[in-house]
């Protein structure tokens, strides 16, 4: 399958869905993009470390988001297991 990714073509071979290959090299050149706007870097391979660290920083957030979600679920767990140990 062939994605363009900042301006090149690029030869992916994966069991994974096209429609899904797409949406991850969409998602990068919107990355690639958004840093090119906020920078005055011409370095293609500059503006795309910028975009990697982003990425990297989005993903980091959002699983620190997961990890409190767990904790919270786990925490209410225990609180109704407890609850429902008194009343038995």
């Amino acid at each position: 399958m062939e994605v363009t990714i900042c301006d090149a073509q690029y030869t992916i071979k994966t069991d994974a869905d096209e429609a899904y290959i797409k949406t991850i090299a969409k998602y990068l050149n919107d990355k690639i993009e958004e840093v090119q706007k906020k920078t005055k870097s011409v370095s293609t391979l500059n503006v795309v470390i910028l975009s990697a660290l982003n990425i990297a920083d989005d993903f980091f957030r959002e699983k620190g988001k997961e990890g409190k979600y767990l904790k919270d679920i786990e925490d209410r767990s225990k609180n109704l297991i407890e609850m429902i140990e008194k009343q038995i």
